[in-house]
């Protein structure tokens, strides 16, 4: 949960951006669903009327909204239609960064997305909502991360020590009285001093329950990371790989440990994603798949998987209990027993997942291409050219 959420819904603020009323020209295919993409020109909205070109830009964790700045204003563009549907004068030089799940409100900074960012002694954050504009001027480094359910917070990460950022802890920034505080733990107590968590670790993706009032956020690479619960207590420590969950109503946190080997290998190696059944986590470095509970926050059970070294994850779940791992292709699993019962080859590497919303044809990302499959037997029902492509992140 830190910059890697703007990483993956944010191109970034140094481009040349494009009005996101006008589409671009239609590639020589189209797909058949809308879809949300990543590209080297922002944030991209593809479907059958051809590409838009959306720029600077960030869409909410489920894709179901989106805001794009462009020539002094903040829009709000609905990602079905592609039209704009609220529109507000901002200075130049924002840079949208967090949505909030419902839509009503988006964050925004004049510093893009890193996964490590500046030092700096202040940070300006413009926040968008249904009060009208609002900046928020804070010492050090902070950065967006997510709004709370009501919309009067907004989960933020301070990185520290400002004169050079190597880790950060997760606050709470009050947007009624502009102060920072820490949160509360999962018993809903104020966190005593001294024992906020301190991340170093690489935010590898970020989704949200079913029911929309959590957001899990997988976490990579934290050797020696020890816990609220383990800074308290006096343990050691030490996990690896977690999954960090933030309560966007209640406003706690709580990291659900993931077992060894999850977290050794590479980052990319690694993705979640969580239906109301399951919260499901792949380590391919590995060849593991831990299934927990998104109600109780357990780890059930843990699988084994072929491992797909050197390779970026992603994962998709359908309604009929079966998860799609892509990776160098598809990989099909019986989601019960974890059983593979399919592989669906693809040229190059995968670049994400989506589903359509029937769950009847599997969107996946390519080099340079968006490639869709009938979600049931793997047969490619069609491709369409996408200069440029990152990450495919969404179907609205």
């Amino acid at each position: 949960m830190t910059t890697r959420r703007n990483v993956l819904l944010l191109a970034g603020s140094g481009l040349v951006l494009a009005g996101c009323r006008e589409p671009a020209q239609a590639a020589a295919a189209t797909a058949p669903d809308v879809l949300l993409a990543e590209s080297d020109r922002g944030l991209l909205r593809l479907g059958p009327s051809g590409e838009q070109v959306l720029g600077a830009a960030a869409a909410s964790f489920d894709g179901a909204h989106v805001y794009a700045a462009t020539d002094g204003r903040l829009d709000q563009v609905d990602p079905v239609s592609g039209a704009v549907v609220r529109s507000a004068r901002i200075a130049g030089g924002w840079t949208p960064r967090v949505v909030a799940t419902d839509g009503r409100a988006c964050a925004l900074s004049r510093a893009g997305a890193s996964d490590r960012p500046a030092a700096r002694a202040r940070t300006t954050l413009l926040v968008a909502g249904p009060a009208g504009e609002r900046e928020y001027d804070l010492p050090g480094v902070i950065e967006p991360d997510a709004f709370t359910a009501d919309l009067t917070g907004l989960f933020v990460l301070d990185w520290l020590p400002a004169t050079a950022p190597d880790h950060y802890r997760v606050r709470q920034l009050d947007l009624i009285t502009g102060q920072v505080r820490p949160l509360i733990t999962r018993t809903k107590v104020a966190i005593p001093a001294g024992a906020e968590e301190q991340m170093r670790g690489e935010g590898r993706q970020a989704v949200l329950s079913a029911d929309r009032k959590l957001l899990f956020t997988l976490y990579t690479h934290q050797p020696g990371h020890r816990h609220t619960r383990d800074l308290v207590s006096g343990r050691p420590g030490g996990a690896h790989a977690f999954v960090h969950v933030l309560h966007l109503s209640e406003g706690w946190a709580y990291c659900l440990d993931l077992p060894h080997p999850f977290g050794e290998g590479p980052a990319a190696g690694h993705a979640l994603a969580a239906d109301a059944r399951n919260l499901v986590v792949a380590d391919l470095n590995a060849g593991r798949i831990a299934y927990a509970n998104p109600e109780s926050l357990t780890i059930e059970r843990v699988v084994d998987v072929p491992p797909v070294a050197g390779s970026a994850a992603a994962l998709a779940l359908t309604t009929d209990d079966r998860i799609l791992i892509g990776a160098g292709g598809v990989t099909v699993l019986d989601r019960a027993p974890g059983r593979r019962t399919g592989r669906w080859e693809l040229p190059g590497p995968v670049r994400g997942l989506a589903l359509s919303r029937d769950g009847s044809r599997l969107h996946v990302g390519g080099t340079g291409r968006v490639t869709w499959l009938d979600a049931r037997t793997g047969t490619r029902l069609g491709e369409v050219a996408v200069p440029g492509l990152t990450a495919l992140r969404h179907a609205a």
